[in-house]
């Protein structure tokens, strides 16, 4: 059940609403210009935007009295149909608003959810994404059927002795009913798909962080996906793994998994929803959380991150830190967000550092790379041809005996695999 903005609602008036009774510590956290980015990667036209400082929050219709006069004013002049409040509004505040200003209102969750309605792409994601706006729809359901609430009565016409407003109450359960029961079939679909990468002892590196860090650029540097990315909040919905495009040093096959980003203030609804993605996460080796460094916010926005990765469960996973877009940071020192997780300095839009990157990642998924000179018999061609396509061996030469001389780089879970190999104790950390 998708529903998206009507074309004679793309004009719109955006409210931001700041609660002055916050703590001060948190008050410079008041960021209305996300909320303006989201309304424009909706595709709305922003003719007016307002803010409403106060200290409480009104019972009846969330803004002050006097704040909602000058808006009806400022809708009435306009001609406006659309209006956005940064906040979360409750069914009753969102009804009794529209009755006031004569116009459809919308909150952060409702805005959020038109745009991932205009972006899911696969099965799965529309799934998800119906089901958070029904039920986000089912408690707003008065709004739309007030002129309905006597029964249904009449010859021909005699029904269950309900109200059209439960009739669709019921409906709308009914549906949330079988969307659970097709995700649920979804979610043991991918519990399959886990279990038979684990059996194959591939390793999957999932791309976390805040919407618009370059999570899909970084992606596409990776695997050569060739995936959709634009500056933009939420380009990404669905989430993608694909075959990492480098050698890993090892047998063992590295995913990568891209994943839509979060975002302060991430609305409950969303999150349940969405849980049958988010559990890819949580069967992730490794989370690379992609940060944007040129962002004055990053500092905030990382925290965000790193609660919804709490939330979930999952902060325990090794976790490295990637700093992008280094390439629109001049002649500024960046100093380390902390010092729990390795920090790489990179640029997906023009490749540098992405090398430091690949290292790191195999270090992390297979623990330190040995380097030197190994023996094979020729009775040990079937284990250097397999070191061979992994990329473990860098060069070759035969010797007198026509045994072949290679100096490999190989991680050391990997060589523990592989007995009798001449010279393979002898082999050298690649820092020392």
């Amino acid at each position: 059940m998708e529903k998206t903005l009507a074309p004679e609602d793309l004009r719109a008036i955006i409210v931001s609403v700041d609660l002055l009774r916050s703590a001060p510590k948190e008050s410079h956290h008041f960021n209305s210009n996300e909320f303006l980015d989201l309304a424009k990667s909706a595709g709305l036209k922003v003719e007016d935007h307002i803010f409403s400082k106060q200290n409480f929050v009104s019972a009846s219709h969330f803004i002050t009295k006097g704040k909602v006069e000058e808006l009806k004013a400022l809708v009435t002049a306009k001609d406006i149909k659309l209006v956005l409040l940064d906040c979360e509004l409750s069914p009753s505040q969102e009804r009794n608003l529209e009755i006031v200003l004569c116009a459809r209102v919308l909150d952060r969750t409702g805005l959020i959810l038109d745009i991932f309605a205009s972006r899911a792409q696969s099965d799965i994601g529309k799934l998800q994404v119906e089901l958070a706006q029904l039920s986000f729809l089912s408690t707003r359901l008065v709004r739309g059927w007030s002129h309905l609430e006597r029964q249904k009565g009449g010859i021909g016409l005699r029904g269950p002795g309900e109200t059209q407003l439960e009739t669709d109450r019921r409906l709308v359960g009914n549906r949330i009913k079988q969307l659970k029961n097709r995700l649920k079939k979804q979610h043991n679909q991918k519990n399959l798909n886990r279990y038979s990468r684990k059996k194959r002892e591939n390793k999957l590196v999932a791309l976390v962080g805040y919407t618009n860090a370059g999570k899909t650029s970084l992606f596409n540097m990776l695997t050569k996906g060739g995936l959709y990315a634009a500056d933009k909040l939420f380009a990404t919905l669905d989430t993608t793994t694909r075959k990492a495009d480098f050698k890993s040093k090892t047998l063992s096959t590295v995913l990568f998994s891209d994943t839509v980003g979060f975002i302060s203030n991430l609305p409950t609804k969303l999150v349940e929803s969405f849980k049958a993605t988010l559990d890819d996460l949580s069967s992730a080796d490794l989370l690379i959380h992609v940060i944007d460094a040129a962002d004055p916010e990053s500092d905030f926005k990382i925290q965000q991150v790193d609660l919804i990765l709490k939330d979930l469960g999952i902060e325990n996973i090794p976790q490295i830190r990637v700093l992008n877009k280094t390439d629109l940071i001049h002649n500024i020192e960046l100093k380390p967000t902390n010092h729990e997780h390795p920090e790489i300095k990179i640029s997906a839009e023009t490749g540098d550092g992405l090398d430091g990157l690949k290292s790191q990642i195999s270090q992390m998924l297979f623990g330190e790379i040995l380097t030197g000179w190994i023996c094979f018999s020729p009775s040990q061609a079937a284990i250097r041809s397999k070191l061979f396509d992994s990329g473990c061996i860098v060069e070759e030469k035969i010797d007198e005996n026509g045994a072949y001389q290679s100096f490999v780089e190989i991680s050391k879970s990997m060589l523990s695999k592989f007995e009798g190999l001449e010279g393979a104790k002898a082999l050298k950390p690649t820092s020392s």
